[in-house]
């Protein structure tokens, strides 16, 4: 095996050698075959206010790249301090450079320095931890059922399957490798697309009865929950936002800098999880809290899967977090999606837990994203590992840069 070295990617061969590697370490993705649609997420990235202190590495042996690592900055005000930490973005080695490929996050750690992640692959956390990393905390993992189509096959015994001539199925939930399974080699296995696991085979007649009950169950839920306060769809990221997150960074120490211009950068045209629908409860002129959605766009799941991307409130403002909640349930029923997903850490800009079950959300132990923190400073990084100082959600991070 030659010797690998980690260089910038600073040319088209270095980058063509990248689109090269990722269908090599992700042959049954399809999205990784897409070359044109990775690029457009690169130079959506570059267009980022802080892009010049974008870092690219990749790490090659025998003239070839067999391994990639990005360094993506972003704005964080922690105790009330204006920051960049940087975030490994799009880390990936062939499985014979699994070893080598430590070299290229020793580099990210030995430039950045201050940084946070949000990761689900314990191979990645546990490279993470040992140069420096601290978990933070674990994002609560809630999604709520709008049709029993996505209901799965009940587990078969073995004999009642033999019996039946059906398929042996081993694969967890969604055909999702299980997260033990991750490693320097798998990286970025939670975007490799799931073998569909069998839904449970319900008659239409009947699951055309199963969702009216759904419905009017939400309907009952919904009546008491969020009091009077008006959702509407919001068209644009106006000045309001900028005043909401100062509201937020007054009161909570650890947060993302999320103003009207990151947002219209992070969601707006152009951006990987464009289209989105945001939602928001005003009073007035005054933006009280506002949710972000989006439809899956690509894969097996495209036009019934959709997510909660963001959700930020005044702090404090359950009322609004309840409102936000039950308008969100409603547009996506209205829009004929299956299931919602929201990953987040309970703060006093989210909603509750206890509200989210009183809504018909159920908790999902699985799949987990992990936070993680470091910075230079002593004290910030005190404060910055404290769960309870954090208003953050999963789009927040770097891995919904990647799903389509």
């Amino acid at each position: 095996m030659m010797k690998a070295v980690v260089q910038p990617v600073d040319s088209p061969e270095l980058q063509e050698g990248v689109d090269k590697l990722r269908t090599l370490v992700y042959p049954h993705w399809p999205n990784a075959y897409d070359v044109e649609w990775h690029h457009s997420v690169w130079c959506w990235m570059a267009s980022h206010p802080l892009a010049s202190e974008m870092h690219r590495w990749a790490l090659v042996a025998d003239d070839r790249v067999v391994g990639h690592l990005a360094a993506m900055p972003q704005y964080y005000r922690i105790n009330g301090q204006r920051v960049v930490a940087h975030t490994p973005a799009d880390y990936q080695a062939l499985p014979e450079y699994g070893f080598h490929a430590l070299t290229l996050m020793r580099k990210f750690f030995r430039t950045c320095e201050n940084y946070v992640a949000c990761d689900m692959v314990p191979g990645v956390i546990q490279i993470e931890t040992r140069l420096g990393g601290t978990v933070v905390g674990q994002l609560e993992y809630a999604a709520k059922l709008l049709d029993v189509s996505r209901l799965p096959m009940p587990p078969v015994p073995a004999s009642v399957r033999k019996l039946l001539h059906l398929p042996e199925w081993t694969a967890p939930a969604r055909g999702y490798p299980s997260p033990s399974e991750g490693g320097p080699a798998n990286i970025r296995a939670q975007l490799v697309p799931p073998m569909q696991r069998p839904r449970a085979p319900i008659p239409a007649p009947v699951k055309r009865l199963l969702n009216v009950g759904l419905w009017v169950v939400d309907e009952a839920l919904a009546g008491a929950f969020g009091g009077d306060l008006k959702v509407q769809v919001l068209e644009e990221f106006d000045e309001s936002f900028d005043r909401l997150f100062e509201a937020v960074a007054a009161v909570v120490p650890c947060v993302p800098e999320k103003d009207a211009t990151f947002l219209r950068w992070r969601y707006g045209p152009g951006s990987p999880a464009a289209p989105v629908t945001v939602l928001g409860v005003r009073d007035g002129e005054q933006l009280l809290g506002y949710a972000v959605l989006r439809v899956a766009t690509s894969g097996p799941d495209k036009g019934i899967d959709s997510g909660i991307l963001d959700l930020m409130t005044l702090p404090g403002r359950q009322d609004v977090a309840r409102a936000l909640l039950r308008g969100i349930v409603r547009y996506f029923r209205r829009v004929g999606m299956h299931i919602i997903r929201y990953r987040f850490l309970a703060s006093p800009t989210s909603p509750q837990v206890g509200d989210l079950r009183r809504l018909g959300f159920f908790s999902r132990k699985g799949r987990r994203l992990t936070l993680l923190a470091k910075f230079a400073d002593p004290g910030l990084h005190k404060v910055a590992v404290d769960p309870a100082n954090w208003s953050y959600v999963a789009g927040d991070g770097e891995a919904t840069f990647w799903t389509r």
